[in-house]
């Protein structure tokens, strides 16, 4: 269940605000739509539920904040906007990444594909994509978790009729096993069609709160729809008509020529406009918006009263088996509610949330303290109870009064059950697969939730008196502090760090060609500079192996370890595939820990690479004259690996700063040309003390033995660091892993 309350944006300069004190439910087990023109509000309605957008109000999800909710994901699906991952990966390796983000096993990918039917696109690229698949990922995406609710923004805008209907159907069908289903709309017709509830924004202000049926007869009237070059004209003369023989008709001059009639037909309409010599372009009858204020404004006595529109095929509210013999009457890729099954999965469960801050504790009591949990959802939907207010609670203010439905309201008709359409049933796409049963990871409806999932009342025990002994007077109690007239504020706060990041860096790396292609550059044009520094002769064995004129300042093999490095905290900020509603990527030292560890084991792999490679293409060009082993090889490839592994880092640090793939890879070559240059100048001079013998001195201050070799390791990376590339590099990467640090306590901190 979902109880937004006094939801308010926050104004710019002297405009009003937005969205203006919206409080509005969505019951468990029901579909609710949130309808709005295009600058009514409905986004930023959603964005302040799910704190994405500063402001005022509160919203609870099942008797909770979203910020007190340990595994968001978990309890609310959110699907804002287009899929938003690399163009290059697949769809199956795009959820595998996000089953990593949330915890969830890599099995889970290939269920939520067969319970929106993308199987057959699992290989697919998201770049290719159209619409409708882009929308069944996304729901995918949404369902990863196994959230409870789920909260769309527009979902149907731009699908064609069979897509919009398949994905009302599987909002339907999650609804019925005990979810709780939020999506926003512009279209009063699908609204009607598909939710069990209607709640209505205009100008920012909830306007009405009806039931779907109640919506339907008091917004939604047949009209005619007319098209005519002359319609200020035309509407005068059917206005006059009415009158003279005093029927209700009412005639609304839309945008261009286009005119709606309401209370006529097509054949009195076009018969005026014969008889006056009006051209008529278009004329039918269609199904209208009254406004939202025909909800509120009583009808006239003649009109006659329409009945709600019919479901869309395959969106039905009961929830029946699916009979493969009415194949020939329903879509195939229209799933029934009890159909919709997922595997189960255990998961861990979530750890307990903390208490609710003092600002959220004086509004907590517009949560039913006496509630139970919630269960399956009975089988009159209206028949719930709505929230019990206690007198004196914040709820009494004003703008905190839930919008809900009142008490003792009669319960709506119950609606028709859907019917075949007429004629054939369209086809197939050969694309799509058919869908197979969803079963969830855990019931939807928590079984038994957690001891903090509502607030409970409990009675303190009596103490124990004896027979004799009077009992005394309880000691007064201090009044509580009045009530603020304004909701809490909203935070904003950063996507949380992936459960998995190890996992979740890994399936990232490997997902796109980008790494291979960079991989297998360097090794080529690695090969092509050792040949050509092996033929003139005076290249040191050490910088032929690596391929490292004098003349350039950085190698290419790290030249490739810091693209590579840069790629991984680039590509996120390019594509956020871990905060796609939020736009920023999470600073965490999870994350962090995890890009540098698979940043290291990639810069090692390509140095071995390219030192194996260069050695081969040698052997096969000179001979084995140039490829002798050094007697100070071990040094020498620690200062190597060393060298490749700080490259790396550094560019995964600088483009976690500067979130740029181009500024990692821009720091990188900085090093040499900008850094190096500023430590020869400071290390310039004769000087008087060294440090020779150092590894000695540091294996007598520690307490245990070391192990054989360690030395040999250490020296070689204490040359490196005396070099002046090797100290560049290490100053570059600590002042980079210091700036990343304060950026990302200065965010955690606001």
């Amino acid at each position: 269940m979902i109880q937004a309350i006094g939801l308010t944006s926050k104004s710019r300069k002297e405009l009003p605000p937005a969205v203006d004190d919206v409080s509005f439910e969505a019951r468990t087990g029901r579909v609710t739509a949130l309808l709005g023109a295009a600058d009514a509000g409905k986004t930023t309605v959603l964005r302040l539920m799910l704190e994405l957008q500063q402001g005022r109000g509160v919203t609870y999800f099942r008797g909770r904040p979203l910020h007190r909710i340990a595994h968001p994901s978990r309890e609310v699906g959110v699907l804002l906007g287009e899929v938003t991952g690399h163009p290059a990966r697949s769809v199956r390796g795009h959820l595998r990444m996000l089953c990593a983000a949330a915890g969830v096993p890599v099995l889970r990918a290939d269920d939520v594909l067969e319970a929106v039917g993308l199987v057959s696109l699992r290989g697919q690229p998201l770049g290719t994509l159209s619409r409708g698949m882009d929308r069944r990922l996304a729901l995918a995406c949404a369902l990863l978790a196994d959230p409870h609710t789920l909260v769309l923004d527009g979902p149907a805008d731009g699908l064609s009729a069979r897509e919009g209907a398949w994905l009302h159907g599987f909002l339907r069908a999650h609804a019925a096993r005990g979810g709780t289903v939020l999506y926003s709309t512009s279209d009063s017709k699908e609204a009607a069609r598909t939710a069990d509830r209607v709640v209505t924004l205009e100008a920012g202000r909830v306007t009405a709160d009806q039931e779907a049926g109640e919506f339907a007869r008091t917004r939604l009237r047949p009209r005619v729809a007319v098209r005519t070059p002359h319609a200020a004209r035309l509407a005068v003369l059917l206005t006059k008509e009415a009158r003279a023989r005093r029927r209700p008709v009412e005639v609304v001059e839309e945008d261009g020529n286009r005119l709606s009639v309401y209370g006529s037909t097509c054949a009195d309409v076009g018969e005026t406009a014969f008889r006056h010599g009006i051209l008529v372009h278009h004329l039918a009858d269609e199904i209208g918006d009254a406004g939202a204020s025909a909800g509120r404004a009583s009808a006239p006595e003649a009109e006659p009263e329409v009945a709600a529109p019919e479901r869309a095929p395959g969106v039905s509210i009961k929830s029946t088996p699916y009979n493969p013999r009415d194949a020939d009457t329903a879509p195939p890729d229209v799933t029934d509610a009890s159909t919709v099954t997922l595997p189960p999965v255990t998961l861990p469960e979530p750890a307990p949330t903390a208490q609710l801050l003092p600002e959220e504790r004086k509004y907590a009591d517009l949560v039913r303290p006496d509630a139970e949990p919630e269960r399956e959802p009975p089988a009159d939907p209206d028949a719930e109870a709505g929230p019990t207010l206690r007198a004196g609670s914040p709820a009494a203010e004003p703008w905190s009064e839930p919008m809900g439905e009142p008490r003792g309201e009669p319960k709506s008709e119950p609606r028709d059950e859907p019917k075949g359409e007429p004629g054939r049933p369209p086809e197939p796409s050969p694309r799509l697969a058919p869908l197979h049963p969803l079963v969830p990871l855990r019931p939807l409806d928590g079984g038994e939730p957690p001891a903090d999932l509502t607030p409970t009342r409990t009675s303190p025990k009596p103490h124990p008196q004896t027979p004799h002994a009077s009992p005394s007077p309880a000691p007064p109690q201090p009044p509580p502090p009045p009530a603020s007239p304004l909701p809490p504020p909203i935070a904003v706060h950063t996507a949380r760090s992936p459960l998995r990041p190890l996992r979740y860096e890994l399936c990232r790396a490997t997902g796109i060609g980008t790494g291979y292609l960079t991989v297998a550059a360097v090794l080529a044009v690695s090969a092509l500079l050792c040949v050509f520094l092996g033929r003139t002769g005076h290249t040191p064995q050490p910088r032929l192996l690596a391929a490292w004129p004098t003349e350039l300042p950085l190698p290419p093999a790290a030249l490739g370890a810091g693209l590579l490095g840069a790629l991984a905290f680039g590509e996120e900020f390019r594509h956020p595939a871990l905060a796609t509603d939020r736009g920023t990527v999470p600073r965490r030292l999870g994350l962090l820990a995890a890009k540098l560890v698979v940043a290291a084991v990639t810069a090692l792999l390509l140095a071995a690479l390219t030192v194996g490679c260069d050695a081969a293409v040698l052997h096969l060009v000179y001979g084995p004259e140039l490829t002798e082993v050094p007697a100070d090889w071990l040094s020498a490839s620690t200062s190597w690996i060393a060298f490749m592994i700080g490259c790396a880092w550094a560019g995964v640090l600088a483009a976690g700063v500067f979130r740029s793939t181009t500024a990692g890879l821009a720091a990188v070559v900085a090093v040499p040309i900008v850094v190096v240059p500023l430590v020869q100048k400071g290390l310039a001079g004769p000087s008087v003390r060294s440090a020779v013998g150092l590894p000695g001195r540091l294996r007598q201050l520690t307490l245990v033995e070391w192990p054989f070799g360690v030395e040999r390791y250490l020296t070689g990376g204490l040359r490196m660091v005396a070099q002046p590339v090797g100290g560049a590099l290490a100053l570059s990467v600590t002042a980079l892993l210091c700036a990343y640090l304060l950026t990302a306590t200065r965010n955690r901190a606001s």
